[in-house]
């Protein structure tokens, strides 16, 4: 009986930690992105499919808080400013793009158009830094031919590639689009 309670009690100190380290993140996420998160282009995100049944939104979430795990973990020393922004920006390219008409008019090139698209539509809204530009813009090296040249872009492409592995074999499940 009392190896079980030993085990009970283990289990519960681990469940806190990881809540309380769950937290800590996210209230990093909405010092430095809360404007991102709060806008209203960013929550329709919530409307449109990355990979899988994971929509752009809880992706793009995802990504933000394994891009701070990684740096910490790894202890890379990013600016966690724009890591956070570029994490939660890569992919603002505000589409479906599994829509039909989508595909025909691009040839279905998403993997290589979209970053310059979340450019684009990120620079409208919000006053990037160069990091969180090359972030943006460099996610998806290798197709981006040139690779990404600080660590922060380095460990968002590296944080997005786990990700979407995860999502599309099924691992990381989304809960489906929801109407904008």
């Amino acid at each position: 009986m009392e190896l079980f309670k030993n085990h009970q009690k283990r289990r519960r100190e681990r469940l806190q930690r990881l809540y309380e380290r769950y937290k800590r993140i996210h209230e990093q996420l909405r010092e430095h992105g809360g404007d991102i998160l709060n806008s209203e282009n960013f929550r329709k995100t919530r409307g449109h499919i990355q990979h899988g049944t994971m929509t752009v939104h809880n992706h793009c979430m995802d990504v933000a808080r394994y891009s701070l795990l990684l740096n910490k973990k790894l202890r890379i020393g990013c600016n966690k400013h724009d890591l956070i922004r570029g994490a939660l920006l890569h992919d603002y390219f505000l589409y479906d793009w599994h829509d039909k008409a989508y595909l025909s008019q691009r040839k279905r090139l998403h993997g290589f158009h979209h970053p310059m698209t979340a450019l684009q539509n990120a620079e409208k809204e919000y006053d990037l830094s160069d990091i969180q530009r090359e972030i943006i813009k460099k996610h998806m090296w290798p197709l981006s031919v040139v690779p990404p040249t600080c660590r922060e872009a380095w460990v968002v492409t590296a944080a997005d590639k786990y990700c979407s592995l995860l999502e599309t074999v099924g691992v990381h499940r989304g809960h489906g689009a929801k109407a904008s």
